[in-house]
Order: structure tokens, then C-alpha cells, then sequence
């Protein structure tokens, strides 16, 4: 498949740069993949459009504020996304800004007060914007990003030199998040209110928990012009038993298992087997494209992805390429919000 099948046109404007009002407010585009149809409705609605007996899986990862900032000696500012700790005093890092960085230098990790934090080295230098730093303060990364960190909203998102805000740091969580490792948001999540899950649960819909800590690899696009030649990136996942036991469950009983959210899609169909799951956990390099045959997800509820993003891949897997692209593009003409803080999909 050519990679460019997988662009669209997008006016700038329809990239949301704010969540709506409301969680569950958001406009929800209904897609019957067998034929094609299209129906406009909200989140509200989801009660109404699923029944007693479904699975509803989401994905409780828990985004890390992990955008920091640090200082060369010269007084330069670099900004830094914090993505995995191998071992203790290491991390693993993107550094914008940071062309004059080399290996050995070293570097004044701040607080959000713009204060040294730590001093650290960067050790050495990974490929593509990636960096090692090693030091004695880099700790547990969940602790310590809680003092110094700040949400790390996706780059399409602007904000001011004050970057994100209060709204911010509630809203690119979802309301059930637990599990903390993610760099970005399971975003079809973020529609999701404590009314709304207690609504869905009494027309007999049942829940069940999956944990992908999302990659920086989300944000790459796809740069090869082939789709089968871009390496899939490496992501952390798990699935206790008390929630397999959930899944499979309504399976049995004839419910439909509907994710919500390529990560939870990439994960129930990391540990299916055959019209089953299997409670695991580690890593997994899942690339789902076209072609790639579905064994548990039945119906999925997803936002609206960017051009040659492989979860945009995904979706199209799902449904059908020409299909999204007339779903795409019906969201255009009616002037949906695309992208993490945008509107919603739900494709049956």
C-alpha cells in the first residue's frame, strides 16, 4: 500500500485546540462499515447506540507530565519530553532545541519555577532527537515528573510561553486513568464522563480495563513510500485476569467487544487468541494495516487521526480505506474538531 493513499486535506482551523465544554458533549460520527452510513450525533448518545451485553475496553494508562525544561552552560533552554527509564539515574528523552548538546555536557534540569533542579549529563546521543541522561537525581520518573513535569500536550496544540494550563492538566486525562507511563493521551477516552460510564452501565453495557502506556511513536508518521517498510514502534501493555475473564465473558454471551481507542484495539489484538484473549503482559511492535484480520475488536470508538499516522492505518484496517475516506471527509465538510481534543468516530 502507497503511504500517500493515507493523506487527507484539513483546514486548520478544524485542529481543536481546546477540549469541548463538556467531555461528553463532543459530536460522535456513526459509521456502519458494512454500507457506509453516516449519522451525526454526540457522546450523549452512546447509551442509545449500544446494548445490554457489549464490552466497552478501555485503556486506563495514566499520561506522565513529562514535558520539562533544562538549561545548557551557556544559559540556552532546551525542552525535553521524558519517555522510559531503563535503569535507575538514566533516562530516556527527546531534546528539542538541543543541536549544540553532546555527549558528555552537562545539563541543569529546572523546576516549573524555571529554578536548577538537578544537574545531569547527557550521557549519549540516540537516534533521532533522543537522548540518554544519566544522573544520581533521576529517580523514580513518576515522583519526580510530578514535582517538576508539566502535561505534554501533542505539538498541534498551541499554547502561550506560560504553556498548558490547569484545564489542561485535568482535561488530557481521562477520568478512569490509573496507571502511569503514557506520553500522550488515549484520546477517544477523553470523552468519557463519570455519568456517562454509570449511564452506559445500566443499559447493561459492561467494562473492562487494558493498559498500553502510549509512545512517542504515536506522534511519528509513516516516512516510508511504502506502508509495509515503516518499523512499527514498541509499546507497553497489560491485561490483568479478572479483566480477560470480562471480555471473554461477553464474547460467550454473544456481546460485541468495542475498544475505545487504537491503543486498546492494538492491545486486545496483541493478546487474542482466536475469538479469545489471554491475560499478559509486555511489549508489543502490533502494526495493523490493511489486511490484518480482526479476532476480537467488533466495533471500535476512536477520534478523527492525522494524515500517515499509522493509528489513521488502523482505523482504515478496520473499516475499509475508501470508507474512512468518505468518513473523513464528511467530517470536514460538517466542520468536525480533529486530533486529540477534537470529535469522535464510532464505527459498528
Amino acid at each position: 500500500m502507497r503511504t500517500d493513499e493515507l493523506d487527507y486535506d484539513l483546514p486548520p482551523e478544524l485542529i481543536a485546540q481546546r477540549p469541548a465544554a463538556r467531555r461528553d458533549r463532543a459530536r460522535l460520527l456513526v459509521l456502519d462499515r458494512t454500507g457506509g452510513r453516516l449519522d451525526d450525533r454526540v457522546v450523549t448518545d452512546l447509551p442509545r447506540l449500544l446494548r445490554a451485553g457489549d464490552c466497552l475496553v478501555l485503556n486506563d494508562t495514566r499520561v506522565l507530565p513529562g514535558r520539562f525544561w533544562a538549561r545548557r552552560p551557556t544559559g540556552a533552554m532546551i525542552e525535553g519530553l521524558f519517555l522510559e527509564s531503563p535503569a535507575p539515574g538514566r533516562w530516556k528523552v527527546m531534546l528539542r532545541n538541543a543541536r549544540r548538546v553532546h555527549p558528555g555536557q552537562s545539563l541543569d534540569i529546572l523546576d516549573r519555577h524555571g529554578h536548577a533542579w538537578s544537574r545531569v549529563q547527557a550521557a549519549e546521543r540516540l537516534e533521532e532527537g533522543l537522548w540518554l541522561l544519566t544522573g544520581d537525581a533521576l529517580g523514580d520518573p513518576v515522583t519526580i515528573l510530578g514535582e517538576i513535569g508539566a502535561v505534554p500536550l501533542p505539538p498541534y496544540i498551541r499554547r502561550d510561553a506560560a504553556g498548558p494550563s490547569t484545564e489542561d492538566a485535568e482535561r488530557y486525562q481521562t477520568v478512569y486513568a490509573r496507571q502511569p507511563g503514557a506520553i500522550a493521551a488515549p484520546t477517544a477516552g477523553l470523552h468519557f464522563t463519570p455519568e456517562l460510564l454509570d449511564n452506559l452501565a445500566a443499559v447493561g453495557v459492561t467494562m473492562a480495563r487494558v493498559t498500553l502506556h502510549v509512545g512517542a511513536g504515536t506522534f511519528r508518521p509513516v516516512a516510508t513510500e511504502r506502508l509495509e517498510d515503516h518499523p512499527m514502534h514498541a509499546e507497553r501493555y497489560a491485561l490483568d485476569p479478572a479483566n480477560a475473564e470480562i471480555i471473554n465473558t461477553s464474547i460467550e454471551n454473544g456481546g460485541r467487544v468495542i475498544p475505545v481507542g487504537t491503543t486498546s484495539v492494538r492491545t486486545l489484538e496483541t493478546v487474542a487468541r482466536g475469538r479469545r484473549v489471554e491475560a499478559g503482559s509486555g511489549t508489543t511492535r502490533l502494526f495493523i494495516r490493511p489486511g490484518f484480520r480482526f479476532q476480537v475488536t467488533d466495533a471500535m470508538m476512536t477520534n478523527f487521526h492525522l494524515p500517515r499516522s499509522t493509528l489513521l492505518v488502523l482505523v482504515a484496517a478496520f473499516a475499509g480505506l475508501d470508507t474512512i475516506r468518505a468518513a473523513y471527509q464528511h467530517a470536514i465538510e460538517q466542520r468536525y474538531r480533529f486530533y486529540s481534543y477534537g470529535d469522535a468516530m464510532l464505527i459498528l
